[in-house]
């Protein structure tokens, strides 16, 4: 245990970044903790229920799948089992129909019984008493609700639309699904180094590749880095048997301990039930950048990689 730009409708958003928040820090987008912290919770509200009825926005580029097919392929489906690889989640109905989801930068997928002041607006939370902050009302960006005929509903919500929802056929397959490599929960020290062979990109860069390893950003990145004792400008070509060892366990340990704490809510990021994560009070370099290291004491510095803002020891990584 360790201590852009609106795409257009239809069109993939390939980038796995982030756009520059008023710190001048990048929003993180929920990395593979979050969503899997998300399906745990999320879970018993959706897993053997049978969708009533499908309310949604109107069509925009959220929707990989059309609203109007949407309302009418779910309603009546039953739930049988909800899944996570890299960052998707996927809900396997009755019949073999799969509903497809990514939360994207500020996607917040939660229960109608979830209560935060995160899922509210600075404005809405102005206009409300201080008792009244944590009721949430369907407003304009909570763009799918799924209704059942009795119980809680489940809303996705996202001010930005850079999630999305994508209904499969029986038999249907998707690129953004099978492009993506292994699980990172789930990655070895062998797989790691095959796939660092003969490449000169910085192992940053490798680490942010879905195709290689599905569900690492930039957090759990540079986190996993600096527990390996790795620098992320390192050509991945250059890493040996036993740092690509040492890195998926890493890799492992970090996502690991972010789903103990309910992942990182350092922005939009909350669980299904209304609470916060913990883990950003254990990071030990993101964001971190002019504090000093907690094991060595040297400045954290930061660096782009990726054109990602990257963070490291230069005492601890080498």
């Amino acid at each position: 245990m360790l201590p852009a730009a609106e795409a257009p409708h239809g069109v993939e958003d390939t980038h796995d970044g982030a756009i520059a928040g008023g710190s001048g820090y990048p929003l993180p987008m929920p990395e593979l903790p979050e969503v899997e912290v998300t399906r745990l919770r999320i879970e018993p509200a959706l897993v053997g229920r049978r969708i009533r009825r499908v309310v949604t926005t109107p069509d925009s580029y959220f929707f990989l799948t059309r609203p109007a097919r949407l309302k009418r392929s779910l309603a009546g489906r039953r739930v049988e089992s909800l899944d996570r690889h890299g960052k998707y989640l996927v809900a396997n109905l009755d019949g073999g129909s799969r509903l497809v989801v990514h939360l994207g930068m500020t996607g917040q997928l939660f229960s109608s019984g979830a209560t935060s002041v995160r899922l509210l607006s600075a404005t809405a939370r102005a206009a409300l008493a201080p008792e009244e902050q944590g009721r949430f009302v369907p407003d304009a960006h909570t763009h799918l609700r799924l209704c059942f005929a009795s119980g809680p509903e489940v809303y996705l919500r996202d001010v930005r639309k850079f999630g999305k929802v994508l209904l499969l056929g029986p038999g249907e397959t998707s690129p953004r699904l099978g492009r993506l490599g292994v699980d990172a929960l789930g990655a070895t020290g062998e797989q790691l180094f095959r796939a660092t062979r003969g490449r000169r990109v910085a192992i940053k860069s490798l680490l942010l590749d879905q195709s290689i390893l599905a569900g690492v950003g930039n957090i759990y990145a540079d986190e996993a880095l600096f527990h390996a004792g790795v620098r992320p400008r390192r050509a991945a070509s250059r890493l040996t048997q036993r740092e690509c060892a040492a890195l998926a366990q890493a890799i492992r340990a970090v996502l690991e301990r972010s789903i103990e704490t309910g992942g990182s809510s350092i922005r939009d990021y909350v669980a299904p039930d209304g609470s916060d994560g913990a883990y950003q009070d254990e990071r030990f370099v993101y964001a971190r950048a002019g504090e000093s290291c907690l094991r060595c004491g040297e400045k954290v510095r930061r660096v782009v990689v990726a054109q990602r803002g990257t963070h490291y020891c230069p005492g601890c990584q080498k």
